[in-house]
C-alpha cells in the first residue's frame, strides 16, 4: 500500500511539472516560439528580385535540329535574387585578399593583436578557436609597406613570397599556389537518397573541399593557339583598369568555393549584429539561369527579346563573335565592363555575351526529360574518381568569342568542372525566404 502511495505521489508531481513548462503567459495554448525580433527580407547588395514564375524551358521552334533532341518543358520557378551583373575582378580580388590575409595572420604573423578579444565574462571558446579581427585588419593591412606592423609582418610574410629560383629580379611576388579555400557544405541530396540507410553517418554527406582560388591566368594563351595574348596574362586580374570586368580564369569548384565565403562573410556580418543568416548564395541553377535571361519575356530568343541581334539604330546588343570574326564590331575585342549594354527587363546585365556563366547544375543531354517541372535541376557531386562525363556542368550564355546561337537564352553547353576558360565567369543567387514579396495574400 505504502508503494502504490508513493507512485501516485510521483504521477502528480510529472503532472504538475508538466503544467507548469505549458504556462510561460500562453494560457495554456499552443502559440509557437516567440522570435527574437521580426525579420524583412531585403535585396543584397547589388542583387535584383527575380519574381517566381511559370515559362517553357527549352529550345524554340525556329531551331528545327536541337528541337529534335531537347524537349520544351512547362516549368516553374521560385523567387530568388541574383547578382545584376557578372562576379567582376575587383570582387573576386575581394576573397582571394581575403584568403591571402587569413593564411597570413594565421600561419606567418601569429601576432594576438590581429585576433578578437573575448568580451569581459565571456567564456574562452570551449574548441580553442580563434577570430580574426577584420576592423583591426582594415586598419592595419597586414601586407602594408607603412605603418607600426608593416616592418615586423615584412619579415614574418617571407614565406609567401617565391623563393629561390622561383624569383624575378629578386622582387616579393606573392606565392599564388599557397592561396587555398578550405570548407564544407552538407550535401542534401546524397542525404535523401540514403535516409534508410542505417549503415551511413551524417558525416557521409558532408562534402570538405581545399580549393586554390587564384584564377588561372594563362587561361589567355591556353585557349588560343600562337595568339598573342601576353599582355592579358599579366595584367586582366591585377591591372586597376580591369578592377570591373568580370573574372575569368576561374573553374567550377572556384566559383562554388566563392560563394560558400560569400554566405559565411554575409551571416558573420549579420551575427555580429544579432540578425538573422540569409539562405546560402550559391551559383543559379539551370533553369534559373534560363529564367532569368529571359527577364519575363515569352518565346524570345535573347535576353533584348529578339529575333535580331542589332537594334533599330543597327548598334550590336551584346559582346560577341558576330559575322565572320569582326570581335571589335560590338564595341571590344575581348571581354568588356560588367555593366555594359541595357540590361534585360529583370535588370540583369549581360544575361547574354561577355563571359559564359558557370551554372549549378550538372550537364546531362536528356535532364529535360526526368528533372521535375517545379525548380527543376539535376546535380551530381563527382568524385575524383569518376569518369570526366560525370564531371560536366551546364555552361550558359554565351560569351565575348561565341557566335550568336549560344547567346540565344535557350542555348545550354557545359564544360568540365576542373576547367578553368578565358571566356566563362559566374554570378551568385539566394533564394527569397517565404512568399513572393508582391504576394499580398
Amino acid at each position: 500500500m505504502k508503494k502504490i502511495y508513493l507512485l501516485i505521489i510521483f504521477l502528480a508531481g510529472v503532472t504538475l511539472s508538466g503544467c507548469s513548462l505549458g504556462g510561460g503567459g500562453t494560457k495554456g495554448e499552443v502559440t509557437g516560439v516567440k522570435a527574437a525580433h521580426g525579420f524583412k527580407a531585403s535585396t543584397p547588395l547589388n542583387m535584383v528580385y527575380i519574381k517566381g514564375g511559370t515559362f517553357l524551358m527549352g529550345q524554340t521552334d525556329q531551331d528545327v535540329t536541337f528541337a529534335q533532341t531537347s524537349q520544351v518543358k512547362q516549368v516553374t520557378v521560385p523567387p530568388f535574387f541574383m547578382d545584376e551583373t557578372e562576379i567582376s575582378n575587383t570582387k573576386y580580388k575581394q576573397f582571394v585578399f581575403w584568403v591571402r590575409d587569413s593564411i597570413a595572420i594565421s600561419n606567418y604573423i601569429n601576432d594576438q593583436k590581429y585576433y578578437l578579444k573575448p568580451k569581459k565574462g565571456a567564456p574562452a571558446d570551449p574548441n580553442g578557436k580563434k577570430y580574426i579581427n577584420w576592423d583591426y585588419v582594415d586598419k592595419n593591412p597586414v601586407f602594408s609597406v607603412k605603418g607600426k606592423n608593416a616592418a615586423a609582418n615584412a619579415q614574418k610574410l617571407q614565406g609567401l613570397y617565391y623563393q629561390g629560383d622561383d624569383r624575378v629580379f629578386d622582387r616579393n611576388e606573392l606565392d599564388v599556389r599557397l592561396l587555398k579555400y578550405n570548407y564544407a557544405l552538407f550535401t542534401y541530396r546524397e542525404a535523401s537518397n540514403y535516409r534508410n540507410d542505417k549503415t551511413k553517418k551524417r558525416s557521409d554527406f558532408i562534402l570538405r573541399d581545399t580549393v586554390a582560388v587564384y584564377p588561372d591566368t594563362l587561361v589567355w594563351l591556353n585557349d588560343f593557339s600562337y595568339a598573342a595574348n601576353e599582355p592579358l596574362v599579366e595584367g586582366y586580374f591585377s591591372h586597376p583598369a580591369y578592377r570591373n570586368y568580370p573574372v575569368v580564369g576561374v573553374t567550377w569548384r572556384q566559383a562554388r568555393a566563392f560563394s560558400v565565403w560569400r554566405t559565411r562573410l554575409s551571416n558573420g556580418y549579420k551575427h555580429s549584429r544579432g540578425q538573422d543568416d540569409i539562405l546560402p548564395y550559391e551559383l543559379p541553377n539551370d533553369a534559373e539561369f534560363e529564367y532569368a535571361a529571359r527577364g519575363g519575356r515569352i518565346g524570345t530568343d535573347y535576353p533584348w527579346g529578339g529575333p535580331y541581334i542589332k537594334n533599330a539604330k543597327g548598334c550590336l546588343l551584346a559582346n560577341f563573335k558576330p559575322g565572320r570574326g569582326n570581335y571589335i564590331d560590338d564595341g571590344a575585342a575581348y571581354t568588356v565592363n560588367v555593366r555594359s549594354y541595357f540590361p534585360n527587363d529583370f535588370g540583369l546585365y549581360n544575361m547574354a555575351g561577355n563571359v559564359a556563366e558557370w551554372t549549378a547544375s550538372a550537364y546531362d543531354e536528356s535532364a529535360s526529360t526526368f528533372v521535375h517541372d517545379l525548380s527543376p535541376t539535376f546535380n551530381y557531386e563527382a568524385k575524383a574518381s569518376d569518369a570526366e562525363v560525370l564531371k560536366r556542368k551546364v555552361v550558359r550564355g554565351g560569351s565575348w568569342k561565341d557566335i550568336g546561337y549560344f547567346l540565344q537564352n535557350s542555348t545550354r553547353t557545359f564544360e568540365y568542372q576542373d576547367t578553368a576558360k578565358s571566356y566563362i565567369g559566374f554570378r551568385c543567387v539566394t533564394h527569397f525566404p517565404g512568399r513572393d514579396i508582391k504576394d499580398k495574400r
